[in-house]
C-alpha cells in the first residue's frame, strides 16, 4: 500500500481525521433534525464547512514548523489591529461589537486570536532562555501579550472568548515551567476581586446569567428559560433517547438556540445517554491525540503550541457540556465540531 498510496497522503494522521470527521458528520445529523428533517439551513452549511476547512488544515499541515514561528508576530498583529478597528467601527449583532466587515465576508477576529495568543506564547517562551523562566521576562511580556487582547474582546463584549484567551495563555504559560507560587497568588488574587468584578465589571445581563446559574428555578419563564428547557431536554432522552426526528422540545421550539449553544440538549433528547457518550467518547479521542502531540514533540515551541491549543479546544468542550446542564452560567459557546 506505501507504493500505491502517495507518501504526503499516507503520512497524514487518519485516525483523527477520521474521529473529526465522525463528529462533525454525527453534528450535521443532529442539526438536520433540528431543521425538522432538512438539510437547510444548518447541516448542509455545516458539512461544507467542514470540508473546506479540513482541507485547509491538510494544506496548513504541510508547512514546517518554521514557517509557524516567523508568522506568528504578524499574524498575532495584523488581528490586533482588526480588533481595534472592530473597537472603533465593527458590525453590531445581538447587542455585541465583534464583527469587521471586509467586503466579501464578516470576520470576527476574536475567535482568531485564540490560537494566536497561543502562537504567540509559544514563540515567546521558545525564544526565552530556560534559566529566565522564573524571573519577570516570563512573567509580564506575556501578560501583554494576552492582556491587550483580552481587554478588547471583553469590551465587546464577549465574556466567553475572552475567558478563553486566558486559559490558552495560561496553560502555555504553565507548561512552559513558570512558577507554581505564581499560579496559586493570581488565583487567591482573583478569587478576592470576583465579588468586584461581579458588581462592577459585568453587565446586568452578564449578572443575571450567574444569578440564572446559583438559581435557575427563580425565574423559570425569564432569565431561566434555556437552563430550565435545556434540562428537559437532556433529561426525557433517557438512556436511548426518543428516536431521531423525534425530539419535541427543539422541534416544537421550546429550546432556544437548539442547533448552536444548545445542541448538545438537542441530540440528548432524541440520542439519549448513549448519544451522548459517545460524542464524549469522540472528544476524549480528539483531546488524547492534541495532548500526545504536543508531549512527543521535538522542539519547545512545537510542544506549547500543541498544548495551548488542545487545551483551547478542551476549554469551549468543558464550558459548553457544564452550561447545557446547568453546571456553569450560560455563555455564547458552542460545541466544537457539532454546533
Amino acid at each position: 500500500m506505501n507504493s500505491i498510496i502517495p507518501a504526503p497522503i499516507a503520512s497524514l494522521p487518519w485516525k483523527i481525521i477520521l474521529v473529526l470527521s465522525a463528529l462533525a458528520c454525527f453534528g450535521a445529523t443532529v442539526l438536520f433534525s433540528a431543521a425538522g428533517g432538512s438539510f437547510q439551513p444548518w447541516a448542509g452549511k455545516h458539512l461544507m464547512r467542514f470540508c473546506i476547512f479540513l482541507a485547509m488544515a491538510i494544506v496548513m499541515s504541510r508547512f514546517p514548523l518554521t514557517f509557524w514561528k516567523r508568522v506568528t508576530f504578524p499574524v498575532y498583529g495584523v488581528l490586533f489591529v482588526l480588533l481595534l478597528i472592530v473597537e472603533f467601527v465593527g458590525f453590531v449583532g445581538g447587542g455585541s461589537q465583534r464583527w469587521v466587515n471586509l467586503g466579501f465576508m464578516t470576520l470576527q477576529p476574536s475567535e482568531l486570536m485564540k490560537p494566536a495568543v497561543v502562537l504567540a506564547l509559544a514563540w515567546y517562551y521558545d525564544q526565552l532562555p530556560p534559566a529566565q523562566v522564573s524571573n519577570y521576562k516570563a512573567l509580564f511580556p506575556p501578560l501583554l501579550i494576552m492582556g491587550l487582547p483580552w481587554f478588547f474582546v471583553a469590551a465587546q463584549p464577549d465574556l466567553g472568548t475572552s475567558i478563553a484567551i486566558l486559559f490558552g495563555g495560561i496553560v502555555v504559560a504553565f507548561v512552559a515551567g513558570l512558577p507554581m507560587r505564581w499560579f496559586v497568588g493570581a488565583g487567591a488574587v482573583l478569587m478576592a476581586i470576583i465579588p468586584l468584578g461581579f458588581f462592577f465589571g459585568l453587565r446586568e445581563y452578564q449578572r443575571n446569567r450567574v444569578l440564572v446559574f446559583l438559581n435557575p428555578e427563580n425565574d423559570p419563564l425569564g432569565t431561566g428559560y434555556h437552563i430550565s428547557q435545556s434540562k428537559i431536554a437532556i433529561g426525557s432522552g433517557g438512556f436511548f433517547g426518543k428516536g431521531f426526528l423525534n425530539g419535541t422540545q427543539s422541534h416544537l421550539e421550546y429550546l432556544p438556540e437548539g442547533h448552536t449553544d444548545f445542541v448538545f440538549a438537542t441530540m440528548a433528547e432524541e440520542w439519549g445517554m448513549m448519544g451522548g457518550l459517545f460524542v464524549l467518547f469522540l472528544f476524549y479521542l480528539l483531546i488524547r491525540w492534541g495532548l500526545t502531540v504536543g508531549l512527543t514533540s521535538r522542539s519547545r515551541y512545537g510542544q506549547l503550541v500543541a498544548i495551548g491549543l488542545t487545551a483551547t479546544i478542551f476549554f469551549y468542550i468543558m464550558i459548553n457540556l457544564m452550561m447545557v446542564m446547568g453546571l456553569a452560567p450560560v455563555v455564547g459557546i458552542p460545541l466544537p465540531f457539532i454546533s
